[in-house]
């Protein structure tokens, strides 16, 4: 029987279909899989580039596009067309085996032959003239892509080749214009995908077989349907080869990190490394701990992980947000607890602050930052308490001072039996700690970056210290939280355990440029006492320049937005994969108004309105990131006045820059950015703007 393989970009190229296309795609693709004879329903093209390249009719004016083998019956799905696109496609393509990575790599002659001769008189200086040939050919390159690399003059000429160019050398040409040594390339992007058997560069099956990641193998009709019925969902849980050697490491002698920009696939190595855990490991019930820092994301991670596992392989993993868990573990010992909201909270401080000099917003900062953060229950103690990211310095006087006012508040909050999430993360690192033994074997933490240290306490109790202990992925650019920790000081050392994940699997690098834009090359504290920056990170895809454009009134932008939002609606793009983030709730409540005064549907099955902060770990088609004006972002509540704390202000700024940058790589194939009146300063003025 014919066995068909899907080429995991499809998947969100079938998203994009039509219904009706979608359906007569199912049914053709269903006949194909239960022929005996595959070959019967493929027609070769006159004059192709590559025999192997077919197509498949879908209906009158549609085609499906498949890579067919010399040997055996694996089909290979790698697009679906108009009828006069696919054969075009078809005959400017051609498939072929790397040399060196062995898998299955798809080139367009046509383009790559094309650019060769329109850069090929001379220059000055090449993008890649300290690089060999040798090294290049080492690295994976092949001659038909070599002969148009050497015709590269700047990063802009390697920008209008990639797209032509086989995705795994892809990656290693960016690589190496980022700066990268070859044999830091090598190391990182060519090794892990290296196989340990020999390579036939002609056996188009073993090519397939060695892509799993970007290709995915289905064993029948039934399987292939179930696959399309959930796109998405599908293509959220698959590995790139070089995020597979790090999620299927055989183990992890300690603590793991690995980290990345937006995109990266951080979630996905953190969803497959619990399922290699799963699998090769004998676990009894709640075993594995996977836990992030929000409740919402806690729920996206179950939902992909039963993508990954059957349901009796689910019972070994406890997924559950952190705060959620050590409510849990809290309310086991002291049973129903009392939180004292921000308003309370604020009230309390202003009483036991008095007439220290200090203000409430400063104490309750102290509290948080310091005297919570590194679990200080004496004067002694906090006065040799590190302060990091605190910007007003203290003399010892004040120090003392501040403890009086803050031991106290904290006495009467305990007394009144007032808790707060970071207070309930203390307590119940506290009894977990006690206790005869951990209570999991592993612990997968997702979204590292905005835990506090005294949930890090939590997390470190929960599993004893050994290989495979903590498994942790993050982005110290997506901090939204303003928790600044060092792992070392919470009993966790990942060094020689570090991985940086660099290209970025879901927004096209038209987005992903203005998105660094919002950034400004900042480096941001990473979470072992260094510093993390975005050099090196890109993006695998290309697609549309974001629109940025400013409207007269809030009036005008929300009917602007709301044309837009319907125009890509006409494009083929369901309501629900679209979404509209905003800074504040309030802003939200009144765009939500604005939308349906203009009929566009939002909530469930509509489109997604959101603050910046609700946005974290989603991903839509469409994202539209309105009311961005001046008065908006950064917003004047979130941001300490630069006279009160120059350090902090600066802080407080930065974070207001990842939370736009959070939002803006949400998107996946558009973006939209709007205000009225005057722009956010932290817009980035290059690009172009309406």
């Amino acid at each position: 029987m014919a066995q068909l393989a899907v080429g995991v970009s499809f998947l969100s190229e079938y998203a994009r279909l039509e219904k009706k296309v979608q359906k007569s795609t199912d049914k053709a693709l269903e006949m194909f899989s239960e022929h005996t004879h595959a070959g019967l329903h493929l027609e070769k093209i006159t004059k192709a580039k590559d025999p192997r390249v077919r197509t498949i009719r879908i209906d009158k004016f549609w085609r499906g596009i498949v890579a067919a083998p010399d040997k055996g019956e694996r089909y290979t799905l790698l697009h679906v067309l108009p009828h006069d696109d696919a054969i075009a496609w078809a005959m400017s393509h051609l498939l072929s085996v790397n040399e060196v990575t062995g898998v299955l790599e798809i080139s367009d002659v046509q383009a790559l032959q094309a650019l060769a001769e329109q850069h090929r008189e001379p220059a000055d200086a090449l993008l890649f003239e300290q690089v060999s040939d040798a090294d290049l050919k080492r690295l994976g390159i092949d001659p038909l892509v070599l002969i148009a690399v050497r015709t590269v003059r700047d990063e802009a000429g390697l920008d209008e080749l990639v797209p032509h160019v086989p995705e795994n050398q892809a990656d290693v040409l960016q690589s190496l214009a980022a700066g990268f040594t070859v044999e830091q390339v090598w190391a990182d992007v060519v090794a892990p995908r290296v196989p340990d058997e020999p390579i036939d560069t002609a056996d188009l099956d073993a090519a397939v077989e060695r892509t799993q990641g970007r290709i995915a193998l289905v064993d029948g009709p039934d399987e292939l349907l179930a696959l399309f019925g959930k796109p998405m969902a599908m293509w959220r849980v698959f590995l790139h080869p070089a995020q597979e050697s790090v999620a299927y490491r055989p183990t992890y002698w300690g603590s793991a990190q690995v980290t990345g920009g937006p995109g990266t696939g951080k979630t996905v190595v953190a969803l497959h490394r619990v399922a290699h855990l799963v699998r090769t490991k004998d676990l009894p019930p709640r075993s594995i701990l996977l836990t992030t820092f929000t409740r919402g994301l806690a729920e996206a991670l179950d939902r992909d992980l039963a993508q990954l596992l059957e349901p009796e392989q689910r019972a070994a993993v406890e997924v559950l947000n952190v705060d959620r868990w050590a409510l849990g573990v809290v309310r086991e010992k002291h049973g129903n607890v009392a939180f004292a909201q921000a308003p309370e909270l604020r009230k309390r401080m202003q009483a036991a602050a008095g007439d220290s000099g200090f203000t409430p917003a400063f104490l309750l900062d102290e509290w948080r930052e310091v005297v919570l953060a590194t679990a200080a229950e004496s004067e002694a103690a906090y006065l040799a308490a590190p302060r990091r990211g605190r910007g007003r310095g203290l003399t010892k006087a004040q120090k003392r001072t501040v403890w009086s006012v803050l031991s106290q508040f904290s006495s009467r909050l305990r007394d009144d039996g007032l808790w707060t999430h970071h207070t309930i993360a203390d307590e119940a690192a506290r009894l977990v700690a006690a206790r005869d033994r951990p209570p999991f074997r592993h612990v997968v933490v997702d979204e590292i970056q905005d835990l506090h240290p005294s949930q890090w306490r939590l997390l470190r109790a929960a599993v004893a210290t050994g290989p495979d202990d903590l498994f942790l992925t993050g982005d110290p650019h997506q901090r939204i939280y303003g928790n600044h920790v060092s792992l070392k000081q919470v009993g966790i050392t990942v060094a020689g355990r570090s991985t940086r994940l660099r290209i970025n699997y879901r927004t096209s690098a038209e987005i992903l440029r203005w998105s660094l834009g919002v950034m400004e090359d900042v480096t941001v504290a990473d979470l072992s006492d260094g510093l993390d920056s975005l050099d090196g990170y890109r993006s695998a895809l290309h697609g549309e320049t974001p629109t940025v454009v400013g409207a007269a009134s809030p009036t005008a932008e929300a009917e602007e937005l709301a044309l837009a939002l319907e125009e890509w609606h006409s494009d083929g793009v369901d309501w629900a994969d679209m979404a509209v983030v905003a800074r504040t709730n309030k802003l939200v409540e009144s765009l939500t108004r604005a939308l349906g005064r203009h009929g566009v549907p939002t909530g469930e099955d509509g489109v997604r309105v959101a603050t910046m902060h609700g946005m974290k770990g989603l991903e839509f088609r469409c994202v539209a990131i309105a009311a961005v004006g001046a008065d908006r972002l950064p917003s004047p509540g979130a941001v300490t006045p630069a006279a009160d704390d120059p350090v902090r202000h600066m802080l407080d700024v930065q974070q207001e820059r990842c939370l736009l940058f959070v939002a803006a790589t949400r998107a996946r194939e558009r973006l939209r950015v709007s205000w009225s009146g005057d722009p956010s300063p932290l817009i980035p003025l290059s690009g172009p703007h309406r």
